[in-house]
């Protein structure tokens, strides 16, 4: 089973969409976006995804994108 990873359609708007796409060419995750996953106050204060339920954040998109492989490979879920 692969890590699922879930992207907020307005954090998307805000500049966490670079982070879905280069998420979206890994074959070895989940990647699904929503209306709203209900961190309003998250969202409007940096990038963020839930990974396996799990709040991670960046400043970039870039960053993000570290912060989630960071957290798979520390609770080894790639």
């Amino acid at each position: 089973m692969r890590p699922l990873i879930e992207f907020c359609i307005k954090n998307l708007a805000d500049g966490a969409q670079k982070a879905l796409e280069q998420l979206e060419r890994d074959p070895n995750i989940d990647v699904l976006e929503y209306g709203c996953l209900g961190y309003c106050g998250k969202c409007s204060l940096s990038l963020f995804a839930l990974v396996e339920g799990e709040v991670i954040t960046g400043e970039t998109a870039t960053e993000l994108v570290d912060n989630i492989y960071i957290f798979l490979e520390e609770n080894m879920l790639i």
